[in-house]
């Protein structure tokens, strides 16, 4: 239990990892050569797994978190109807509405992980 509560203080870092990796080979797909400027957008998640930076972490956690919110007033204003939207649109909602909420609980986990660290 106690190597469990050691290691899952990097599981936010290894998710955005994972959805920039994701991210990449997705536009590299169909973009090609101007996919590759992606892969800085990992570059401070990758450095908070080597040297970690409580600055760095609390900066990273907060700009997520007010992201993620942005998204979640999209999705609420979809959800009362303010804008409408078509059905591939709706669709394309609902199926990224769990990395939205993905990325919340994980910026939420850094800023706390962060504010531990302080505390």
């Amino acid at each position: 239990m106690k190597t469990l509560r050691t290691y899952s203080k990097y599981i936010p870092y290894f998710y955005f990892i994972a959805v920039i990796i994701y991210w990449f080979t997705d536009v590299n797909r169909s973009e090609g050569l101007t996919a590759y400027p992606i892969l800085l957008f990992g570059i401070p998640f990758l450095w908070q797994l080597i040297k970690p930076n409580e600055k760095l972490n609390f900066s990273l956690g907060i700009t997520f978190v007010c992201l993620s919110s942005y998204m979640i007033l999209a999705y609420l204003s979809d959800l009362l109807n303010i804008v409408n939207l078509s059905y591939d649109t709706k669709r394309f909602l609902i199926m990224g509405g769990f990395f939205v909420i993905g990325n919340f609980v994980m910026a939420l986990w850094m800023i706390r992980n962060s504010i531990k660290k302080v505390f």
